[in-house]
């Protein structure tokens, strides 16, 4: 059976990353970029990531950032994965040497095939909404736009953009990622997450999963 993988981004407290850890998520995202109301400093986001357990992955996520930048997010966090979220070029995300995910923006007309011919060297694309300024902003972009191009991806797809405990179980069952990326809605307030949302979301995942896997037992439910 496949396993959709978990991320939650915008961590910015211990209490989050302990119950995000307690949920099972498989990498959490920290954002090393001061436009954002979820920013951390390189020094916060060390004592963050060090509560993390093996086998849970954190994520710097950088906004056109200098290489300088990133190798200061690398040597506070040593084991991260690097997540471009800006106008980065290949050159720039393979700068540091080291493995990354690249932001693409969905929008009508956008050549997902075409982009990831461009990145790739990337570990996996995540597909966010095509908003003002940088992120998703908590929006849902068109699904459909993926509808028959996103099995001939070569790279891993992770889903991000308005997800949320309500709406994951359909985004999984559409798209069908390798992974799906939550922040806001998993939150009270802007870098706040819940407990109590991470779960239900994290669930939901895995009910998804199960409903592939053995779609009598999901049309019985």
């Amino acid at each position: 059976m496949h396993r959709t993988r978990i991320k939650i981004c915008g961590l910015t407290r211990e209490a989050d990353v302990d119950a995000a850890v307690a949920a099972g998520v498989d990498a959490l995202g920290f954002v090393l970029w001061a436009g954002s109301a979820r920013h951390v400093t390189t020094q916060r986001v060390a004592a963050l990531a060090a509560r993390l357990p093996p086998f849970v992955t954190p994520v710097l996520l950088f906004v056109n950032a200098s290489a300088a930048d990133v190798q200061q997010g690398l040597l506070a966090v040593p084991n991260a994965l690097l997540q471009f979220h800006g106008d980065e070029t290949p050159a720039d995300c393979q700068a540091a040497q080291r493995p990354y995910l690249r932001a693409a923006r969905m929008a009508a007309g956008f050549d997902l095939l075409d982009f990831a011919s461009v990145f790739s060297s990337a570990q996996a694309l995540l597909l966010d909404a095509d908003v003002a300024g940088y992120g998703g902003a908590g929006k849902v972009f068109d699904w459909s736009l993926l509808q028959g191009v996103a099995p001939g991806v070569p790279l891993p797809l992770v889903l991000s953009g308005g997800l949320n405990p309500a709406n994951v179980t359909e985004g999984i069952a559409r798209v069908r990622p390798w992974a799906v990326d939550v922040s806001s809605g998993v939150e009270v307030s802007k870098g706040v997450k819940d407990a109590t949302l991470i779960r239900r979301f994290c669930q939901a995942v895995r009910e998804a999963d199960l409903a592939l896997a053995d779609p009598a037992r999901a049309t019985e439910a």
